[in-house]
């Protein structure tokens, strides 16, 4: 791995709030992250893809779910799995994000694991609902020769960790390009704190939107600019601040104006989806015996809700820089060769 550098340490703050203590999604208490990488040459074709997971807390997902909300800011993409957050508002798989043609693989592989930690699963009571988020890496990657596996899935899911994510050129960002240059996994959050109380908005990505046009700096550079897709972007939103899955659905809409400050506008063939998750709250399988469930949520008659709003904006925004900086000069099938953004140029956001 090359030395590079996150957009702090370059020296540029985004926005006014101060950040975790890793600037990471994992700054949410209980949230941990894992990557499988697959970077490798098989019978002559070009493997540049991967799978990552995202852990909303440490327990059972499906016995103890999570409030959430998705957010399409533009429906190009296959995404799995979102129809029923929307119906019930909780999430209760692993977050998984991978490339487009794997989204039934990494579904068949968390599937099993989670029938592995849940025997009642298709048995003694419902069917799982998994979360399978994509973006196309068909340009670096050999993506018709479905390289990404079930096991893969849950190899992914076994290697999260709390702490310091790794960024950049791993998991499902290993083949994606971002604003002419290479792409990848980025990751931020921002912390904020009322009264007694502090809460933190973290935000995860995976970056394979945009052309060099779009980016909003001014690079002095000519470079050949490459015929493919419009590109996507999967944004992670979680908090530990305790949402409703309403309220969530308004924090993940925010997301589009942290990723148009980016330079994206959407275009036709971008997919562009936000799932948002709340770790304050654990919502039962089952219900009490009284068929009831009883939780306290945020009031939005004042500024607080506001300003996890603004929180979301500034963590996605940075994340997509992180993304950016960490990623790392890489060769792909055809020989393809993506060059990772000059730090020099992030360094200029400060300016």
């Amino acid at each position: 791995m090359t030395n590079r550098k996150r957009l702090r340490d370059l020296g540029v703050e985004i926005g006014t709030f101060p950040c975790g203590r890793n600037n990471s999604i994992t700054d949410i208490p209980g949230v941990k992250v894992g990557h499988q990488t697959l970077h490798h040459k098989k019978n002559g074709r070009v493997v540049r893809t991967g799978v990552t997971a995202i852990l909303p807390h440490e327990g059972n997902l499906f016995r103890e779910k999570v409030f959430a909300a998705s957010h399409v800011i533009n429906g190009f993409g296959k995404t799995a799995g979102t129809i029923q957050i929307e119906e019930l508002g909780v999430l209760e798989s692993p977050v998984m994000l991978t490339n487009t043609l794997s989204v039934g693989d990494v579904m068949k592989g968390t599937v099993e694991y989670l029938m592995g930690e849940c025997p009642e699963i298709g048995d003694t009571t419902g069917t799982v609902n998994v979360f399978v988020g994509e973006c196309n890496d068909g340009y670096l990657n050999d993506i018709r020769g479905l390289h990404v596996t079930a096991e893969d899935a849950g190899q992914a899911i076994r290697n999260a960790r709390s702490g310091l994510v790794d960024e950049g050129c791993v998991g499902a960002g290993t083949g994606m390009l971002c604003l002419g240059y290479k792409g990848g996994v980025g990751t931020s959050s921002r912390r904020y704190t009322i009264g007694a109380d502090e809460y933190t908005v973290g935000a995860l990505v995976v970056t394979n939107f945009g052309r060099l046009r779009d980016l909003p700096l001014q690079t002095g550079i000519t470079i050949e600019e490459w015929e493919v897709p419009d590109g996507s972007i999967m944004i992670i939103l979680a908090t530990d601040a305790p949402m409703n899955e309403r309220q969530l659905k308004r924090l993940a809409k925010r997301a589009s104006f942290g990723l148009s400050r980016t330079g994206s506008y959407a275009a036709h063939g971008s997919g562009d989806i936000v799932l948002a998750f709340s770790t304050a709250q654990k919502v039962p399988h089952q219900p009490d015996e009284n068929n009831t469930n009883s939780y306290s949520f945020i009031k939005e008659d004042g500024e607080f809700i506001s300003t996890l709003f603004e929180m979301a904006v500034e963590c996605v925004e940075e994340a997509i820089w992180n993304a950016l900086a960490k990623a790392e000069t890489t060769t792909g099938r055809q020989g393809r060769l993506v060059e990772a953004i000059p730090l020099e140029l992030l360094a200029g956001l400060g300016k």
